[in-house]
């Protein structure tokens, strides 16, 4: 039996994201994500309450401040104590999973979505999607952009305005464009 667009999608292979199935989905998450944008700030337990409906997994403590953005919602599995600020983006063709209290900074987009280098495929409408981890106690700074099939190790720091486009270790600072890692993380940084 032939693979759904989705099933491909979700797999990691190339995939048409324009058909029935996957616009519909993306379309679902829109007017959820509208609602959710919407709300007066004081209605925190209704804005959390639209995202644990979308989300593949969440906890009762996470906190993200609107606006937010994602393609699907239900790829994207969020460890307990979650914070992010202003303006997340995350295309969730792909499972993005974020471990336990993990901060994110604004203005912050997570991009599991690609398209072939090739034009051809890429004209023809075809992409492909792969997952991001991002690690326990990890602090994304803003402005940053994690690309496709990235893993971010737990007790990271990536500073602001990196663009992220191999995996990171744990327990390290890295910055930059592309980032890079720029130290360890040790004791002297209880100071």
């Amino acid at each position: 039996m032939e693979k759904t667009e989705k099933e491909k999608m979700i797999a990691g292979e190339l995939y048409q994201a324009m058909g029935k199935e996957l616009m519909s989905e993306r379309q679902h998450a829109k007017e959820q994500l509208f609602q959710y944008n919407n709300l007066e700030p004081s209605k925190i337990k209704a804005r959390n309450q639209i995202l644990k409906k979308l989300f593949g997994k969440s906890t009762s403590r996470f906190f993200i401040e609107p606006p937010f953005r994602c393609d699907y919602g239900y790829n994207i599995f969020l460890g307990d104590n979650f914070y992010a600020n202003y303006n997340l983006i995350i295309l969730d063709c792909a499972p993005v999973t974020i471990g336990d209290n993990v901060m994110i900074g604004p203005n912050v987009s997570l991009f599991t979505a690609a398209h072939p280098v090739h034009p051809e495929p890429r004209v023809a409408g075809w992409e492909f999607a792969k997952p991001i981890t991002i690690g326990d106690n990890a602090w994304i700074g803003g402005h940053t952009v994690i690309n496709p099939g990235v893993t971010i190790g737990k007790n990271t720091v990536i500073g602001s305005g990196s663009v992220v486009t191999k995996d990171i270790p744990e327990n390290v600072v890295a910055a930059g464009n592309p980032c890079r890692v720029l130290r360890e993380i040790t004791n002297e940084d209880k100071k």
